[in-house]
């Protein structure tokens, strides 16, 4: 550039002064910008409060949050507690010496896994029912004593004694095995086929006694007591037979109030008048 030129452009820069850029937002942006960010600031401070009413209304703490507590053992929840899904826990147990309530609105069911995740035993407590699901049942004591227990097989007993306190007594469709058969103390003992037989069988004998009552054996058509290699006692003050049959007395002979028991060939047994010898040959017309 030539030298005349370069002074004149000097000339007119000095003259017309330093020119100013200005630089940022101006007018209604910066009137917006300010409303946005005081706009943020309030809803920054709205999302704080409500975080703090969440937290002091679900009573959050470094400890859990609500009725659940974080302890070293576990969880631990106070008061009612719903579950909406499956829990999975290795144990659950109540407070010491409190009971452990589980509520349902229809059943409450539990399952025993294995490792094919197959149910092995269930426990179903239902509106109408609770049933049990498993190849044995089992009712033990404390120190370890069988009370009960039942599988496809039989069902045992182990109590010293079972008592039945319905007022219709125990239905037996089919043979029972047992002991002892005994009434509770100043109760009766009935053994009763209302519409079939009743058979008692025992491979050393059987022995019917009430001590402190009488006995009675009533049938509509036989009563059979047999003894194949023993013998049959009746051991008691006074034997009656009140409706044994009579024989045809003699019209010679005496009208003495002295019977003879006789027995027939087929076991019958009738009463003939006494004699001076034995009058059951006379009365056999019984036995036909």
């Amino acid at each position: 550039m030539p030298q005349e030129q370069y002074a004149h452009r000097n000339t007119m820069q000095t003259s017309e002064g330093p020119q100013v850029y200005k630089v940022g937002i101006y007018g209604w942006r910066k009137r917006c910008l300010y409303f946005f960010v005081l706009l943020l600031m309030i809803l920054i401070l709205v999302n704080l409060a409500m975080t703090i009413w969440i937290l002091k209304v679900m009573n959050f703490t470094i400890d859990g949050m609500g009725n659940l507590r974080i302890t070293e053992k576990g969880l631990k929840l106070e008061g009612d507690s719903e579950f909406l899904k499956p829990l999975y826990a290795k144990e659950i147990r109540s407070r010491p010496g409190n009971p452990l309530y589980f509520q349902s609105a229809r059943n409450v069911t539990v399952n025993i896994l294995n490792e094919k995740t197959k149910v092995l035993t269930r426990l179903v407590t239902g509106p109408q029912a609770v049933e049990a699901h498993s190849q044995k049942f089992e009712v033990k004591t404390l120190s370890g004593k069988l009370l009960f227990s039942a599988d496809d097989n039989e069902v045992v007993v182990g109590a010293e004694r079972l008592r039945v306190l319905g007022a219709e007594g125990t239905v037996f469709p089919k043979s029972i095995e047992t002991p002892n058969v005994r009434a509770d103390p100043f109760k009766e003992l009935r053994l009763e086929s209302p519409t079939r037989a009743l058979v008692m069988e025992a491979p050393k004998g059987i022995e019917i006694n009430a001590e402190a009552g009488s006995l009675k054996a009533t049938c509509r058509t036989e009563l059979r007591l047999e003894s194949k290699d023993g013998e049959i006692t009746l051991n008691s003050a006074k034997i009656k037979l009140p409706n044994l049959p009579q024989g045809s007395s003699s019209s010679s002979g005496s009208r003495q109030k002295i019977y003879e028991l006789c027995v027939c060939p087929n076991g019958r047994l009738f009463l003939s008048q006494a004699g001076s010898s034995s009058t059951c040959q006379v009365n056999t017309s019984v036995c036909l």
